[in-house]
């Protein structure tokens, strides 16, 4: 992480603490939503073509689509999606119109060999942050547990530990995995959403690799119980972790925007064999920015191939490759040993920490507003 990045986090500390949480939300600009827009909010098993099909189904009833992000885990997917009417660029009011793209989507995400309900909800933005409600859709959908053929593998999961702190009365959260941008936020507003307070925490990075460590409590006052809450916040932490950083090759569409054209790209991708893990639609001006992370169907690499085809039958500057991501993270183990803060708590003065070792020791009320402050420093 650069010096700035560290100094914007220290001011944006200070705001988080001398302010409440409702303020800190303001700032965030393109996080919140217009009224001129129509909400959409999906959940479902994922399959490949799915979001080619909704993006069907909205062409069809004449819904433009503004802004959307898309996250696909553990066989679960969830979608944020801001439309408009196509013939008037508002929101849509029509009931009669809504009640039937309800239901159209609904038909979509149907899965007749899941047991899990499918939710399809329209409404009125309201201000909320995409990527917290994301967060907090996948929880509901219950992304954390794992399919069946992935259950024995654990070598592309982050490591997480939960274990007691009984001298202070906390539970012990540690977590190694791949550092990337929100990787904090992510994990901070996932223990928040399940009702737990960070007293104290930290994060320590080197090179690529990140080390988080919470000390928290339930809203209760009390520290976890039973090895079944232990083992459900570890299953919910690594899929906090592990959504945001999807596997896959990152495709990066620039181009005018038009009716239609989210469909024609999802098709596209899909006529070719591909899956979209991750994606993130944005449009202004005219202008179309699309993000993509895709697999082929079965979630291994894209073939060189295949992209040849896909820039072939889009346009060669109109879709980029930004890189291919690892298909398959090794995250370290960690050894058991002291905590962090074992010593903290022994000692009368407060530790030295190199510039990667920054502590955070504040009460748990402003943990979650800080955790969105350094989302803003971070594309």
């Amino acid at each position: 992480m650069k010096i700035f990045s560290f100094l914007q986090l220290f001011f944006l500390i200070l705001q988080a603490l001398e302010t409440d949480a409702s303020y800190m939300v303001k700032p965030m600009g393109k996080k919140l939503l217009s009224k001129e827009h129509t909400l959409i909010e999906l959940t479902g098993t994922d399959r490949p073509g799915l979001l080619s099909e909704v993006c069907a189904v909205l062409t069809d009833r004449s819904c433009n689509v503004v802004n959307a992000e898309i996250w696909a885990h553990n066989a679960r997917a969830a979608a944020v999606i801001h439309i408009t009417d196509q013939s008037t660029g508002t929101a849509i009011e029509d009931p009669d119109q809504l009640s039937l793209i309800q239901e159209l989507l609904y038909n979509v995400l149907k899965d007749l060999g899941d047991y899990r309900t499918p939710t399809v909800s329209i409404s009125s933005p309201e201000q909320i942050h995409t990527g917290r409600r994301l967060h907090q859709m996948m929880f509901a959908a219950r992304d954390f547990e794992r399919p069946v053929s992935d259950q024995n593998d654990d070598s592309v999961r982050p490591y997480v530990t939960v274990s007691d702190c009984p001298d202070r009365d906390y539970t012990v959260v540690t977590a190694r995995s791949t550092d990337r941008p929100k990787l904090l936020f992510d994990t901070v507003c996932t223990l928040t959403d399940m009702q737990y307070l960070v007293f104290h925490g930290a994060v320590i990075t080197d090179r690529d690799e990140a080390y988080q460590e919470y000390y928290i409590r339930h809203v209760d006052g009390f520290p976890m119980s039973s090895e079944a809450e232990r083992q459900r916040v570890m299953e919910c932490i690594q899929a906090a972790i592990e959504r945001r950083a999807s596997k896959g090759l990152h495709l990066e569409l620039f181009t005018d925007d038009h009716f239609g054209l989210l469909s024609d790209i999802t098709r596209t991708l899909r006529e070719n064999g591909l899956c979209a893990k991750r994606a993130e639609i944005s449009t202004k001006n005219g202008k179309a920015k699309h993000n993509f992370i895709v697999t082929d169907v079965s979630g291994n690499p894209v073939e060189p191939k295949t992209i040849y085809l896909i820039r072939q039958q889009m346009g060669q500057s109109v879709i980029q490759v930004k890189g291919n991501l690892s298909m398959s993270p090794k995250f370290p183990q960690q050894t058991p040993g002291s905590f962090l803060f074992r010593e903290l708590f022994q000692m009368p003065q407060f530790p030295k920490f190199r510039a990667h070792q920054i502590p955070f020791m504040i009460y748990a009320c402003s943990f979650a507003d800080i955790a969105k402050s350094t989302e803003q420093i971070v594309p």
